[in-house]
């Protein structure tokens, strides 16, 4: 009798315990969904404001030689929530291929500012046979197109709440003027400022 009323107060408790931790993950729930419907939260904006391409340079066995500089500039439009990057990494793709990686320095961004970002790819990459028709091409137009994509986690704060869990991918394609000794023509190429695309979720 004894030990049926213990399984009996373990059960009760087992339940107990797991109705209390569905009501809190319930009304977390709805507080973050009240909080996103009545600020809703404007998408952050990402321009890569200058590059400098000081090295591009195919080998004969496809090696590619870089030297890739960027300043980015990412802006906080909202008026309300507060955003902390928390992590930050930077690819860079040449057709198709990723040839190089770094991260930034987290941050933290508050309401209505901008900060800037200076990601920077140096080194070499191996084997990059597949890029071999494009690279000949773009040297000869004078520019390379090379695609940037950051990939971060961040927190939003809203008051005193913290909104956890977002991933947000920012895509980049710049095109960049050729390194003068890689130039075939002589025409001169600046680099234009590029809005670049967010994916928030």
């Amino acid at each position: 009798m004894g030990r049926r009323s213990s399984d009996c107060g373990l059960c009760w408790l087992c339940c107990s315990l797991l109705k209390l931790i569905i009501s809190i993950a319930i009304t977390v729930g709805a507080v973050i969904s009240f909080i996103w419907l009545v600020f809703r939260p404007n998408e952050i904006k990402v321009h890569v404001d200058d590059a400098t391409l000081s090295r591009f340079t195919l080998t004969a066995n496809s090696t590619l030689l870089y030297n890739l500089t960027l300043a980015m500039t990412v802006r906080n439009p909202n008026r309300r929530i507060a955003i902390y990057y928390d992590y930050l990494e930077a690819q860079a793709f040449y057709s198709g291929e990723r040839f190089g990686l770094t991260t930034v320095p987290p941050f933290y961004q508050g309401h209505k500012t901008s900060s800037q970002l200076s990601p920077e790819f140096h080194g070499k990459q191996q084997a990059l046979t597949s890029v071999n028709a494009t690279f000949t091409r773009e040297k000869g137009e004078g520019s390379f197109y090379v695609d940037v994509n950051l990939y971060t986690k961040i927190r939003l704060k809203v008051w005193i709440f913290k909104i956890h869990g977002l991933k947000p991918e920012i895509r980049c394609n710049v095109k960049l003027p050729a390194p003068a000794p890689a130039r075939k023509n002589t025409t001169t190429i600046k680099f234009e400022t590029t809005k670049c695309d967010v994916d928030l979720f």
